[in-house]
């Protein structure tokens, strides 16, 4: 990459109250921060780095690190092969539906990077959580997400529902409902100690992300000069998919509260499916005026779910994605191959 291409793939940016950069174009990469560790997924490979806990801090804490303590032993690096879903068949690429394949495989990336961080934590003595335990703590969270983000609001709306003049305005006033819960959520989370060193290794995620689509060598202290805000994260996936809403369900009316319920449920796969899509034009035209304008409330909400890390921690984001980089380059992806990166993490 020349010079005059690199100045041109990075932007002046706020970011608190220190001037950070960031990248001005799109890498098929996505992500996820995760226990004391990072995981990073191109299109052929995904690759888990999680700092293991020294043996000194393991022999003084019988019962595991406390979240709030940094490990301070080695790298351990995993990595697995991908073969993306969308992948399997053309329908799969479809508008939409590769939107919905997408976001159910990088859960299922995702779930499996968390169990792979939370055994790293462990000592070599201790036995290792299970598939078993993995799959119902899965369940619960779904059916806890589903329930406080569309069924809560929907029920909640619904105790009033005669007293509100019209259909329209029950959408309306659901969807307010629903956002404001889900703004609280985040901002209950991002209150609790226990996950500061999360959302740290989530703005590390993030900056070096950003390095590596600007041509920066990927080094801790060029990946900390960027902004730990990026348009694809997927707490602004998650506002946008509170708005999309608004619209799927507002031609619905106000049915029955069983079908009003079930409608709820049906309708997460089409609601995220063209939220992906909205994200996705968001990321291809992040430099241009009116993405930015429309990008600007998702990319705040990030600064609840973000800390500012350490170069401790961005050297294991770094080395979670040289490790998919030492196999694939992302850049010289086809577009067949990137369907599926639009939201980061």
């Amino acid at each position: 990459m020349s010079d005059s291409d690199r100045s041109g793939a990075v932007a002046a940016s706020t970011d608190g109250a220190s001037a950070t950069k960031q990248a001005r174009r799109d890498a098929p990469i996505g992500g996820q921060a995760v226990l004391e560790g990072v995981m990073m997924r191109g299109v052929s490979t995904w690759a888990v780095a999680v700092r293991k806990p020294s043996s000194e801090q393991l022999e003084s804490h019988d019962n595991g690190l406390e979240p709030t303590e940094a490990a301070e032993g080695e790298i351990e690096l995993t990595t697995e092969p991908l073969v993306a879903w969308n992948r399997r068949h053309r329908a799969l690429r479809l508008p939409i539906v590769r939107g919905v394949v997408a976001l159910a495989e990088s859960m299922a990336i995702g779930f499996k990077a968390l169990g792979i961080s939370a055994n790293a934590q462990l000592d070599e003595d201790e036995q290792e959580i299970g598939g078993r335990a993995w799959g119902i703590t899965i369940a619960v969270s779904l059916m806890l997400g589903i329930g406080l983000f569309f069924l809560l609001p929907a029920g909640i709306t619904s105790l009033f529902r005669d007293s509100l003049p019209n259909s329209l305005v029950f959408v309306i006033v659901e969807k307010v409902i629903r956002i404001a819960i889900f703004l609280a959520y985040l901002w209950l989370i991002s209150r609790m100690s226990d996950l500061q060193r999360v959302f740290e290794y989530h703005g590390a995620e993030h900056k070096t992300f950003s390095c590596y689509e600007a041509g920066l060598p990927l080094t801790p202290e060029n990946a900390q000069t960027f902004s730990r805000l990026h348009p694809r994260c997927g707490t602004s996936f998650l506002l946008i998919v509170m708005i999309v809403a608004i619209f799927v369900f507002a031609p619905l009316g106000t049915p029955a509260w069983y079908w009003l319920l079930l409608s709820r449920v049906l309708g997460i796969p089409l609601v995220a499916g063209i939220a992906f899509e909205v994200i996705k034009l968001f990321g291809r035209n992040r430099t241009k005026a009116w993405a930015r304008v429309l990008m600007w409330p998702g990319m705040q909400l990030q600064r609840l779910t973000t800390r500012e890390p350490d170069l401790p921690q961005l050297a294991v984001a770094i080395a979670a994605l040289e490790a998919v980089l030492a196999v694939e380059d992302p850049l010289a992806a086809s577009e067949e191959d990137r369907v599926g990166m639009e939201v980061v993490a």
